[in-house]
């Protein structure tokens, strides 16, 4: 198996799709998500902006496409969305299963260095070279000369998916047009999920953990597009995992834009990325379709 449909779905007048395909930099068969939006289907497609939304522990690729709600705004906006796994899966590597919060299901978008997860936990290198080149292969709205080159990209993200959104963006200058997240792990360096991961994933030198959290990049010079940040005040991961006051003060002495909106009611679940999705979308359309 190189590229493989696993279902497609009308939807809003574009397709919702579920593929999978042969990962080299994964070592493991990868499933993602893709809609496409009108705009991007029939005799007079064009290339349309892609957007990645990078979804939180426990996540699949299935599940902001069937909870968020986000297709008809896409829909609309002329954006295709891409929804990649959160992990790896089956690797066989004992213990993958043992904690929801490690291992299968929580890739925390890194390559990570230390066995035995250094062979397939590559996520980074998947989603921002791999996954990208993929899309412009098979999917005809992105057709060209050098399709992936001319991608135009943004990146977004919940929990886990939104420090790697932020993360990715802060790494990879230039790779995405535009950026924002949904209740992010702002700074995992200082809370229990980002302290078990990068120790599981990168050992003990915390100077390489530094290089995987939002806060600590921007500390040290990392730049990346306009950040919109949005958190729930009832968010039971508000106080002991998330810290988005260190991310904001972080921003604030580096000079690199943020609008952090704190929303007084809203939990860390899908009701809450569902009333806020609509304004990230069209965050990212205003600088994607420009």
């Amino acid at each position: 198996m190189t590229f493989e449909v696993i279902s497609e779905h009308a939807c809003f007048g574009g397709v919702q799709g579920f593929y999978r395909h042969s990962s080299t930099a994964i070592g493991l068969p990868m499933r993602f998500g893709v809609y496409r939006p009108p705009q991007a289907l029939g005799p007079n497609a064009r290339p349309v902006p892609v957007l990645f939304y990078l979804a939180g522990l426990t996540c699949t690729e299935e599940t902001f496409a069937i909870k968020a709600g986000a297709q008809r705004v896409a829909a609309g906006l002329g954006l295709m969305l891409v929804t990649p796994d959160t992990s790896p899966r089956d690797t066989g590597v004992p213990g993958a299963d043992d904690a929801w919060d490690f291992g299968h299901g929580a890739g925390f978008c890194l390559d990570a260095t230390q066995e035995p997860y250094a062979r397939h936990w590559r996520m980074e290198s998947w989603l921002t070279a791999e996954l990208p080149a993929v899309l412009a292969q098979h999917f005809p709205a992105q057709a060209g000369d050098d399709a992936q080159a001319a991608m135009t990209m943004g990146v977004f993200g919940h929990s886990m998916g939104g420090h790697g959104a932020l993360t990715l963006a802060l790494r990879h200058p230039g790779l995405y047009r535009s950026v924002s997240a949904l209740a992010p792990i702002a700074a995992p360096m200082q809370c229990p999920w980002g302290q078990e991961a990068f120790s599981g994933y990168l050992g003990d030198d915390e100077t390489a953990w530094a290089g995987h959290d939002a806060a600590a990049l921007i500390q040290a010079g990392a730049r990346c597009p306009p950040l919109l940040v949005d958190q729930g005040e009832a968010d039971k991961f508000l106080a002991t995992q998330l810290h988005p006051h260190l991310l904001e003060a972080a921003c604030r002495a580096a000079g690199q834009p943020l609008t952090l909106r704190r929303h007084a009611g809203y939990d860390h679940g899908y009701f809450f990325i569902a009333s806020f999705v609509e304004d990230h979308l069209r965050h990212h359309a205003q600088a994607l379709c420009a």
